[in-house]
């Protein structure tokens, strides 16, 4: 079954009830059982959901896992692979990546005695050289969020393997229409499918695809167990979403190719960072391990200049300031202060990611009003 089809088909069937197209939302909260134990698969909603079995049924189809498993945030479903470990393991990451990824490892889990590394993983001996006995979980992002550094995902995989240490890479930015980490050695996937998977920022959900039967039993007990389970409407949303996802992950790298070319020509950016450029450090790789070069781009006024980036945010029309990504509609962001504000600036710095850096997620629309809309706002600086 290809991409496109999978989409639509995979994990979902007509209900044998009505021959309802679409998956129903099972709005409830426990099953009639005949006597204790005796079911028709289902006894309380925490545990199975109908809506939620085939939206993970679906994911699980894209990535090429075994399993997957769905939460109520792409936090939860980190979260949870986190639990998996235990006191005196180590997890060595990305120095790049998400506020709040880095956030939960430092103030949540270090007190529990889960140790981090955070290392520049572009050149995969670095990982090599950061390994240590205690060494248990290897986490990716690539694109790295918010620099679009390029991680080799086989490279690292098979430094892992070699040491028998699992690899999860969060997917959120390409989206398993660009990138399939399983197919390059990963043992685990997460997504804030909250972004590209949901698409219309209308609902909050994440997940964790796992490539064997181990490592989805292990995140499915901590689901149950834990409890941070999304709603039955989350998962439609989701599912209805994805239905979409390569039509809209399609357009928005057309018009991301676009945008970033005209940022790098204009005279008040002094830097862009786009994978799809031939000069970016990670374009091979990119081009290697994703379909195409994704619909984010982030770009510097230069100067560590906040009151530029502040003038041009504000003045956008159709990019909106906002949190998130992926969306149908254009976004635009300060990393510094919004989603990576959680991040001290010392380590800000070391990626350079300054207060004149700009992140914008390419939605859908027309890719000339998107340029018009930059134009205008760039005048005011």
């Amino acid at each position: 079954m290809k991409f496109e089809t999978k989409v639509i088909h995979a994990g979902v069937e007509p209900d044998p009830l009505t021959g309802a197209v679409m998956t129903p939302i099972y709005q409830t909260s426990t099953y009639k059982q005949d006597s204790p134990g005796v079911h028709k698969g289902y006894e309380y909603a925490r545990t199975q959901n109908p809506t939620r079995e085939a939206l993970e049924k679906n994911l699980a189809a894209l990535e090429k896992g075994y399993g997957a498993v769905s939460f109520s945030s792409g936090l939860a479903a980190m979260d949870a692979i986190l639990k998996t470990l235990e006191s005196g393991d180590e997890i060595i990451s990305t120095n790049d990546l998400y506020g709040g990824s880095y956030r939960q490892i430092k103030a949540i889990f270090e007190k529990l005695g889960i140790k981090s590394k955070f290392i520049d993983m572009t050149d995969p001996e670095n990982l090599r050289h950061a390994i240590s006995d205690s060494t248990k979980l290897i986490w990716v992002e690539t694109p790295t969020n918010p620099m679009l550094q390029i991680v080799d995902i086989e490279a690292i995989c098979k430094i892992a393997a070699e040491k028998g240490i699992k690899v999860c890479v969060d997917n959120t930015f390409a989206s398993p229409y660009l990138q399939t980490p399983i197919d390059l050695g990963a043992d685990m996937i997460l997504h804030s499918a909250t972004k590209y998977l949901g698409g219309h920022s209308d609902v909050v959900h994440g997940a964790v695809i796992c490539k064997s039967e181990s490592d989805y039993e292990k995140i499915k007990f901590v689901q149950n167990a834990s409890g941070a389970v999304p709603g039955p409407m989350d998962c439609f949303l989701i599912l209805r979403g994805i239905k979409t996802l390569h039509l809209r992950v399609e357009r928005a790298c057309q018009n991301a190719e676009k945008i970033a070319k005209y940022l790098r020509d204009h005279p008040k950016v002094e830097k862009v960072y786009y994978p799809g450029f031939e000069s970016h450090p990670g374009h091979e790789i990119a081009k290697k391990q994703m379909k195409k070069f994704g619909g984010m781009i982030s770009f510097d006024l230069g100067n560590n200049n906040e009151e530029a980036a502040m003038k041009v945010l504000a003045a956008t029309r159709y990019f909106l300031l906002a949190e998130s990504l992926g969306g149908v509609e254009s976004l635009i962001g300060h990393p510094a202060s919004m989603t990576h504000g959680s991040i001290p600036p010392e380590e800000r710095a070391k990626i350079g990611l300054t207060d004149s850096l700009i992140r914008v997620s390419v939605g859908i629309e027309n890719g000339d009003d998107l340029i018009a809309d930059l134009d205008s706002s760039l005048k005011n600086i």
